[in-house]
């Protein structure tokens, strides 16, 4: 396995899985020699590491992680060889009931009747699995693995099973890759939005509804702002905008799909004895909204959008602050439209993303998702709507990677993944096209032949959900918002008592311009307030002294460059107003 071969660079996806897959098995190796009593679960590689699960009753502790960390150099130092061998059903439950593994047991009794039952063997220890793996532990290096945190994790993510305990784990060819990511995870810990979220008085979340965030006064205005911001792109863009309610009646969810292929997400009610569901997304809405009213060829394309409140059941042990939550405002659009007009209709809903995404300073990647197994629908037209995608994005010139079978269970999608500021991506945007449900609710036009016509139909978003929008930005920015989104633009600072009502003067002109201002009354030194409001991230601080007051000036001073200079109060509004209104970055 000669090492200069790019084959075997980490550059190399499958290289860079098969040796996190190996990791995973010098973690269980590890764990057995330390903890015989342990029962082994996975150990899958994953997009960033791998992980293995484990029986046992209480999470690791730092210094058990480090225990095992240590084990797992002197099985890389070992350079154990690993061995491949396969095993009739039979001989195979044999081995695994005979070293006491209740859950590999229950994994080989899963597997189809013809499947080929694989090991691994390193040393003294045996693992089902189906590998790949390298040809040695040897090739791990042992300085440059780190396990990373331990986490209670179901059985086969199903709740009502049994709780394990999952190790994760990270490992590089060099301990200077190592290193660097650690750093980034650090970093990533400082941007965390749950405690920025906290720090900065924007969300709270709470036992009380857990899954379900509350925004405090700052984060309403980040909110509000950027649902200004959506409404005013998508006014641009042709959309009109609608609301449709948050419970329906079952019949509504049959008719749309969602009752049989996504019901186990959905909370439901009974009223007047009849079975409802709250809306877990809003395209059946969308449907009856169209469906009220005849519709002809010269309406069409016609671009709907809805800021919609919709509610998932998501698993306790899913719910991560902002990014994973029970209840969020989902900025949908359906689109309506002849055949003819789908692709013009795709890009341009590209060229929307193209430009929000912009805005904040967010690359991305495109992935095609094609049909899964649970789908509804022909697959002539699931693989003709596949095409009509790849189409669109190919002749503008975007390049894209194939996710098979992860579309909608009514049509293919394309996802946007973004990447932020630290280089970790996010799915936000999605493009999901759909001949189903206009089937399904009998949607209908007049042609230009005066008869009657199915639309096609879009369902995107651009943001996904506002409130894992906010999550996300927050962690890019830092916490620290650009001028025209932040909940707070401008903080004055009076040095004396004496420049209080200037200061107020001074905050109240700004206002009426329509920026967002606050005056820092406490009776503290300067330098404590302008540390503390560094702290809150607030763009501009203005102080303003007895020389101010005097020469009718204010002194700005910039969270990143710190003092600019005494300057007019309308000099700075200039400023002010030319960074809101092109919504700089900076």
């Amino acid at each position: 396995m000669p090492e200069e071969n790019n084959q075997y660079s980490f550059e190399n996806e499958q290289y860079r899985k098969t040796y996190w897959h190996t990791c995973s098995h010098i973690l269980a190796q590890a764990m057995k020699r330390l903890h015989p009593e342990v029962k082994l679960a996975i150990g899958p590689a994953i997009e960033n590491g791998f992980y293995y699960d484990f029986d046992t009753p209480e999470p690791f502790s730092e210094d058990q992680l480090a225990e095992l960390e240590a084990e797992m150099r002197k099985i890389c130092k070992e350079k154990l060889k690993l061995e491949r061998f396969e095993l009739p059903r039979e001989q195979a439950l044999k081995l695994l009931e005979d070293k006491g593994e209740p859950y590999k047991v229950e994994l080989v009794h899963g597997l189809p009747e013809d499947a080929v039952i694989s090991f691994y063997k390193q040393g003294e220890f045996t693992d089902l699995c189906a590998g790949p793996h390298l040809d040695s532990t040897g090739r791990v290096k042992g300085n440059a693995i780190k396990l990373t945190a331990c986490n209670a994790a179901y059985w086969r993510g199903d709740s009502s099973r049994q709780t394990l305990q999952r190790i994760y784990g990270i490992a590089f060819p060099k301990k200077e890759e190592l290193d660097a990511y650690l750093a980034k995870l650090e970093e990533a810990k400082r941007r965390d939005h749950r405690r920025l979220g906290k720090e900065l008085g924007l969300f709270m979340l709470t036992e009380e509804g857990p899954g379900f965030p509350f925004f405090l006064p700052r984060g309403m205005v980040l909110k509000n702002t950027l649902i200004d911001y959506w409404r005013q792109v998508h006014k641009r863009y042709g959309y009109v905008e609608i609301s449709t309610p948050v419970i329906l009646n079952r019949q509504l969810w049959e008719r749309s799909g969602h009752w049989a292929h996504y019901k186990d997400n959905m909370y439901t009610t009974v009223i007047d004895g009849e079975d409802y569901a709250v809306k877990p997304m809003n395209c059946p809405g969308g449907m009856m909204v169209y469906a009220s009213q005849p519709h002809s060829y010269r309406d069409l394309p016609l671009r709907v959008g809805e800021l919609g409140l919709v509610h998932r059941h998501e698993l306790s042990g899913a719910l991560h602050g902002l990014f994973r939550v029970r209840c969020f405002t989902q900025d949908d659009a359906h689109l309506f439209m002849t055949q003819g007009q789908l692709k013009d209709e795709i890009k341009n809903v590209v060229k929307l993303f193209d430009e929000v995404y912009s805005v904040f300073g967010l690359p991305y990647q495109i992935e095609l998702s094609t049909m899964p197994e649970d789908h509804i629908g022909t697959v002539e037209q699931w693989e003709h709507n596949q095409d009509i995608l790849k189409q669109a994005i190919t002749e503008m010139g975007k390049p894209f990677t194939i996710n098979e079978g992860d579309g909608a269970f009514y049509g293919p999608k394309l996802d946007f993944h973004l990447a932020d500021s630290l280089g970790r991506t996010w799915q936000c945007g999605t493009v999901q096209l759909d001949s189903q449900l206009p089937e399904r609710f009998q949607l209908e036009y007049v042609g230009e032949d005066g008869e009657k016509h199915r639309p096609v139909m879009l369902h995107r978003v651009v943001l996904g959900s506002i409130e894992r929008f906010i999550g996300v930005i927050t962690e890019h920015f830092a916490g620290a918002f650009p001028v025209w989104l932040a909940p707070v633009q401008v903080k004055l600072l009076p040095v004396t008592d004496r420049a209080a009502d200037y200061a107020d003067q001074a905050a109240a002109q700004l206002d009426a311009m329509g920026f967002r201002v606050e005056v820092d009354h406490r009776n503290e030194k300067i330098g404590k307030k302008i540390r503390e409001g560094q702290l809150e991230k607030v763009p501009y601080m203005l102080v303003v002294g007895d020389r101010d007051m005097e020469n009718g000036t204010v002194s700005p001073r910039h969270r990143a460059q710190g003092d600019l200079g005494a300057m007019s109060l309308d000099a700075f509004a200039t400023r002010l107003r030319e960074e809101v209104d092109s919504k700089s970055l900076t």
